[in-house]
């Protein structure tokens, strides 16, 4: 253990002083969570990449200890509004003057007694304490102790804003976000409506899979994985999709897995590729491919006939699609590495029949799966996130052939990520309009397509929420 300044109050507020907490032994759930928690608060990178990174770093915990650790890391984060809330009333050292750290053991000790019902209030309210003595000095375990020992007693006494005078801070106290979301979303949807739109994005998710039609079929998928969850049903929607909630095992452990017959990928996502309508023995441009997910798919319904690119920024994701696709028995896919905040040369690339652009966006539609983003957003964000996806797509539309088909995709409700840049691409693009035919999209979701937008929402249809939109050029 290191000490890079001497124990004690800063200018700061309350402070762990310099102490390094990543000695731990990281099969215990509860420090490790606290790793992660406090590596996200830096703003490095995403909850995803954090995790993906730490289980290759070391050894996976057992399963006992993983459970509980995913619980605490999606709980903490899930709840952190709420947590903080009920904090700021018992501390008497403002929230912003706590050393982030230390804030993350109050969070951490905090849900263990609201969220998790198996955890005794001791264990929860000992635990932190001792690692707070592991980081800190001692009147700051003093205070880590007191406090969530209070809360452990009173925290069910807590008065949360009144909904009807004060409707911005009682939702995003009681409900858990930050309040320039919740007053965008009353403002577009009102009251009820954004009490029900953050209770569906707070409740935790299925695990949505999509059956590879070249090795499966869902009835055979569900069949086989029958051993694997407690509860397995097809999507309400998407034809290929089977929602799976508490597996038995780890995704990557199932043989089904491992012999390629299905993939994970949420109904809404399944449904933009559809919209997409790719056929056998054409030409596409997955341009933003990531992983490969949509890949997958777009290659499943050519029935593995054509030519797929799959095209991304980050090399390290072109080689998992690469794997990917050898595990999905997929033969039609090259991958090509280009920053999209460039032009691709018809030169390099060639023209498409199909071009799928799922772009870099906020992620505000899939805060129920990835619950960090709420916390790490801003209109701001928005703003620039909104420039940046008209740029991919100024920069692609030369490449889709007359009569072809521009898929503009994002997994965002936000107008800015949305229509507004629906409407900034075409007032430059004369020879684009919107297609406002369903495509290859399943009879049952056509509901969800309004002059040619193609909408889901968590709380209305039990999926992510997605906006797409097919552009097809006329000239």
């Amino acid at each position: 253990m290191s000490q890079s300044s001497p124990p004690g109050k800063n200018k700061a507020g309350l402070s762990v002083a310099g102490y390094s907490i990543y000695y731990m032994a990281e099969k215990d759930a509860r420090h490790a969570a606290w790793r992660i928690l406090n590596r996200l608060d830096r703003g490095n990178k995403t909850l995803d990449r954090l995790l993906d990174d730490f289980f290759k770093e070391r050894d996976i915990p057992p399963q006992r200890e993983r459970a509980l650790f995913y619980a605490l890391v999606y709980g903490v984060l899930r709840w952190r509004g709420r947590l903080d809330w009920i904090i700021s009333h018992y501390s008497k050292t403002p929230l912003n003057r706590i050393d982030p750290e230390i804030l993350n053991l109050l969070r951490l000790g905090l849900f263990q007694m609201t969220g998790l019902d198996k955890v005794p209030i001791s264990a929860a309210v000992n635990t932190a304490v001792e690692m707070a003595k592991s980081v800190a000095a001692p009147w700051v375990v003093k205070f880590v102790n007191a406090n969530l020992r209070r809360m452990a007693r009173e925290h069910q006494t807590v008065r949360f804003p009144d909904r009807d005078s004060r409707p911005v801070q009682s939702l995003a106290s009681i409900q858990s976000f930050p309040e320039w979301l919740i007053a965008r979303w009353l403002q577009r949807y009102g009251l009820n409506e954004t009490a029900a739109l953050c209770e569906a994005v707070n409740r935790i998710p299925p695990i949505t899979l999509r059956t590879n039609a070249l090795k499966s079929d869902r009835d055979g998928l569900i069949e086989a994985l029958s051993h694997d969850a407690e509860e397995i049903r097809k999507t309400d929607y998407a034809p290929d999709g089977v929602c799976m909630r508490r597996p038995l095992k780890p995704i990557a452990e199932m043989a089904s897995f491992q012999q390629g017959r299905f993939q994970v990928q949420d109904e809404a996502a399944q449904l933009v590729v559809t919209l997409v309508d790719p056929r056998p023995g054409e030409r596409i441009l997955d341009a933003c491919a990531g992983f490969g997910g949509k890949t997958g798919y777009l290659a499943q319904l050519m029935k593995n006939r054509g030519e797929i690119v799959a095209l991304d920024v980050d090399d390290r994701k072109l080689l998992q699609a690469g794997a990917e696709m050898s595990r999905l028995g997929v033969s039609v896919v090259q991958t090509l590495f280009h920053d999209l905040n460039d032009p691709l040369t018809m030169g390099r690339a060639g023209r498409f029949d199909r071009i799928l652009v799922d772009a870099p966006c906020s992620g505000l539609g899939v805060i129920r799966r990835n619950p960090d983003i709420k916390w790490f957003s801003s209109e701001e964000a928005l703003k620039r996130l909104s420039l940046r996806q008209v740029l991919f797509l100024e920069n692609l539309a030369a490449l889709v052939n007359p009569g072809g088909v521009l898929v503009f995709s994002v997994c965002s409700t936000e107008p800015e990520e949305n229509e507004d840049v629906v409407n900034a691409f075409l007032n430059n693009h004369k020879n684009f309009v919107i297609d406002d035919g369903p495509g290859g999209l399943p009879c049952k979701a056509h509901g969800f397509l309004e002059r040619g937008y193609f909408k889901t929402f968590p709380h209305q249809n039990r999926m992510d929420g997605f906006f797409a939109v097919r552009l097809r050029r006329v000239t």
